[in-house]
């Protein structure tokens, strides 16, 4: 039964939860009522609902809105946007870093394949298998989108990369300059799609993004002609979000963010953009803040806003014999048995002789762009259950090599056996300044900095950082010794921010007339597990999965898409066209 004017009867009612509204608000007890997929009234409920939850000791919260995820192949090929759906997350944004599937002409479709493959470790043959690019431009991407079936809603940027290759073919590959006429028709398929429900649009010029064959991505090169084309084109269709990855490598945030922070003040786009800090050396993070304090405060309160995207836990690899990268997988000796079972390899890496031959080897210089990290031994940490994502120094592969009196590389290829080869070991890259995520702590309660960078859907065997709300909710409310943050804004972060900055101002919050997007939450039973391994992609292909504890219900629409953690047979998921208006008051 739905809602009918004065006879308030209700779908779903949540009862006796405490509601923590999404705007930072003091948590208060009370009841929501639901109908046709909208809150119809919060406080003291007095209809019944046809199904009815008590929440009584429980927080009931906004579902989780995540900005930077790659879903663009897995909402085309599942109904289960997993692991983001499982922590909380009901919209996800997908099409970041300027990768994806369209506009694509059909003899292109191996070109985006390697950018993909490369870029965000996606097997090739998962793709391959899993596409049916039943679409060419952008607009028939998102009517395929439109028409398939999931568990939370997603929205999707225009990419970069796969726009200058349908303009530009090879000479968009070989990232050569554009034509005035190339320029004019990204300006042309921007506005297109925009207009078809694109919320924006995403690219980067980060060096480690590569293609599978080692390349340079189209983008990588682009110009500020160009980034301004597309984004007056985003702006002819009535504006968006323009995402935006610097070359974090270069050491120079101001070169690096200049044209696209140019291109903002001169179209009026809001833009969020990659944040990272360096674990040592200089603060150059501060650089990029100063840039973010000058471009917001020229363009004035009613101007375009520009974020630093940071992610909340350090960013990192995780390594294991299961997954892409391990300390060993460019020793040719690891080679001749990589592809073997796990069971035997680990019997065979248990033999002094295998032992011994891997451990004197020397590494071949080919391999993933990322491997350089793979023996950061003072920066590399055994990965348990529950996972420590704030580990102490003394905890690492470095000392804990110091302490036995044996080299690093021995260290890592026994902790590597543990667990019968099961074990996993967490690379810290970035956002773990002096071993520790004090800096991260002050930049998130920052109002120009935003949470992001979980990258669900992408990078299947070396990451599994889609599950950061839950890290947020344990954490950071809940378990770290010091420098905790408060409920309500942690939840602030999850929901009412990054729904405003990516245009969806009908979700993020608790209030008459939004969307029913909810989770109902027991924060004191709340747990992180360690990531699995899973074998569900298509072509059999493997990728990390990471459990919760503590979701007793999430909320889709007004349709409970999972309990306990335990998914339900409801698929209210729809793709967001566009920015989304709030409900009028």
């Amino acid at each position: 039964m739905t809602y009918e004017g004065d006879a308030k009867t209700f779908d779903l009612v949540i009862r006796g939860g405490t509601i923590v509204d999404g705007l930072g608000g003091e948590p208060y007890v009370g009841d929501i009522a639901i109908a046709d997929g909208i809150i119809r009234a919060i406080g003291a409920v007095d209809g019944p609902g046809d199904r009815e939850i008590d929440a009584t000791g429980l927080h009931v919260t906004p579902g989780f809105v995540d900005l930077h995820t790659h879903y663009d192949g897995q909402a085309i090929w599942s109904d289960r946007m997993t692991p983001s759906s499982a922590h909380g997350v009901t919209t996800a944004v997908m099409g970041n870093c300027g990768v994806g599937f369209a506009p694509c002409r059909p003899e292109d479709h191996d070109t985006l394949v390697d950018v993909m493959a490369g870029v965000e470790d996606i097997p090739g043959v998962v793709m391959v298998d899993g596409l049916p690019w039943t679409w060419e431009t952008f607009p028939e991407f998102l009517d395929a989108l439109d028409s398939r079936q999931r568990d939370i809603d997603v929205a999707a940027f225009l990419p970069h990369s796969p726009l200058r290759v349908y303009v530009m073919g090879k000479r968009g590959v070989n990232r050569e300059l554009p034509t005035p006429e190339d320029l004019a028709m990204m300006r042309k398929l921007a506005e297109e799609a925009v207009r078809a429900g694109a919320v924006g649009f995403a690219s980067s010029r980060l060096t480690l993004h590569k293609t599978a064959g080692g390349q340079p991505i189209p983008s990588y090169e682009a110009q500020h002609a160009e980034i301004e084309a597309i984004a007056r084109g985003v702006d002819d269709a009535g504006g968006g979000l323009l995402q935006f990855v610097p070359d974090l490598l270069a050491g120079d945030y101001e070169g690096a963010l200049k044209a696209v922070f140019d291109v903002a003040a001169e179209v009026g786009l809001p833009v969020t953009f990659t944040l990272a800090i360096g674990n040592a050396g200089p603060p150059l993070h501060l650089d990029a803040l100063r840039m973010v304090e000058k471009a917001n405060a020229q363009a004035g309160p009613d101007g375009p806003s520009v974020t630093g995207q940071i992610f909340p836990r350090p960013i990192g690899l995780v390594l294991g014999l299961e997954l892409s990268g391990n300390p060993f997988v460019m020793y040719p000796s690891y080679r001749e048995i990589a592809d073997l079972p796990l069971a035997e390899r680990v019997a065979l890496m248990r033999t002094p002789d295998v032992r011994a031959r891997i451990l004197t080897d020397t590494p071949a210089a080919d391999g993933h762009p990322l491997m350089f990290a793979a023996q950061a031994w003072d920066y590399m940490y055994p990965l348990g259950d529950p996972p420590n994502y704030e580990p102490s120094p003394q905890d690492s592969i470095g000392a804990r090599a110091r302490a036995r009196g044996v080299d690093p590389l021995e260290e890592a290829y026994d902790r590597l056996l543990d667990d019968d080869g099961h074990a996993m070991l967490l690379v810290t890259l970035a956002n773990f300044r002096d071993h520790s995520l004090d800096t991260v702590a002050e930049l998130i309660q920052r109002d120009d900095i935003v949470l992001g960078l979980g990258d669900g859907g992408a990078h299947y065997g070396m990451i599994c950082d889609a599950s950061f709300p839950t890290y947020m909710l344990t954490h950071w409310v809940r378990d770290r010794p010091s420098g905790r943050l408060p409920l309500p804004q942690v939840i602030r972060e999850l929901t009412a921010v990054p729904a405003r900055i990516a245009g969806m101002a009908d979700r993020g919050r608790l209030a008459v007339g939004y969307k029913a997007d909810v989770n109902i939450l027991d924060t004191a039973a709340m747990r992180l597990h360690r990531p699995t391994v899973r074998a569900d992609l298509p072509a059999g292909g493997r990728r990390l999965d990471q459990a919760a504890e503590g979701y007793v219900a999430t909320i889709v629409s007004g349709e409970v898409i999972a309990e306990h953690g335990v998914p339900t047979a409801a698929r209210p998921g729809r793709l967001v066209r566009g920015r989304q208006e709030a409900p009028i008051a």
